[in-house]
């Protein structure tokens, strides 16, 4: 299928499921205070805009979503590169590897507290554990997933020390896996943002959990959307640098 047929399907469903979501909102099946509709949105963000709330809500989550991000995405690559390319480190830490992860990020929120208290510290802590392992697997995964071959290939050729078989061959090796990891846990993130701010640190998720108390789900749906936008802008940023750091594949 040709690139504009999916772009037009795409958006025809998002056509759809807007309509439709309009149509049972505006029918009555619903109260409007539970559903709110889609067109109650636009008047939603007005009145936080002009307010000034929607930019110091936004801008207050991206500040720990960046540093957790950033924070998460490092350790997790750093951390599954290591494990990757040494065994005794690998087996070293792959049962510690197997009690915390399952672990879910909300079930250290009484931590976070207690170690950075309500601060966009914990927010922070919680959004980079989650990340963290999500780019650890990847990268492992990635690294372990090098063709033997091309490493072979680079001993043949001197390349056999660690700093040159790490960026010259292992690293371009496992990057597009690498990558995918990355992708994975900007849209995770995200996720974690809401959970994070649920205990009174400003941002998104906070917004929304005032507004649901007062039954303001036109407010609620509002910075829904906000998220899904902003990570769609993230995700489009990301994609748009993979093609250019991957460029070397065509």
């Amino acid at each position: 299928m040709k690139t504009y047929n999916k772009i037009a399907l795409s958006a025809l469903g998002v056509i759809v499921f807007l309509l439709a979501w309009e149509a049972v909102a505006r029918s009555g099946v619903v109260p409007a205070r539970l559903l709110p509709s889609p067109s109650a949105v636009p008047t939603a963000f007005l009145t936080e805009f002009n307010s000034g709330t929607w930019q110091a809500m936004v801008l207050a989550s991206l500040s720990h979503y960046l540093v957790g991000l950033s924070l998460g995405t490092f350790l997790g690559v750093s951390f599954g590169t290591a494990a990757a390319l040494w065994g005794k480190w690998d087996a070293f830490q792959a049962w510690v590897v197997r009690m915390l992860r399952p672990i879910p990020a909300i079930a250290w929120i009484p931590f976070a507290i207690i170690w950075f208290g309500v601060s966009e510290g914990a927010a922070s802590f919680l959004i980079a554990l989650t990340v963290f392992w999500i780019n650890y697997y990847a990268s492992y995964a990635a690294v372990r997933g090098v063709d033997k071959d091309l490493i072979e290939l680079g001993y043949a050729f001197g390349q056999g020390g660690l700093i040159p078989r790490l960026f010259k061959i292992i690293l371009p090796g496992a990057l597009p896996g690498i990558l995918s990891g990355l992708r994975a846990g900007l849209g995770q993130g995200w996720m974690t943002v809401v959970a994070a701010e649920l205990f009174g640190i400003s941002g998104l998720g906070m917004r929304m959990m005032e507004a649901s108390g007062l039954l303001a789900t036109h407010i609620v749906v509002l910075y829904m959307v906000t998220i899904a936008l902003l990570y769609g802008v993230s995700d489009f940023l990301f994609m748009q640098v993979q093609s250019r750091v991957l460029s070397w594949q065509r």
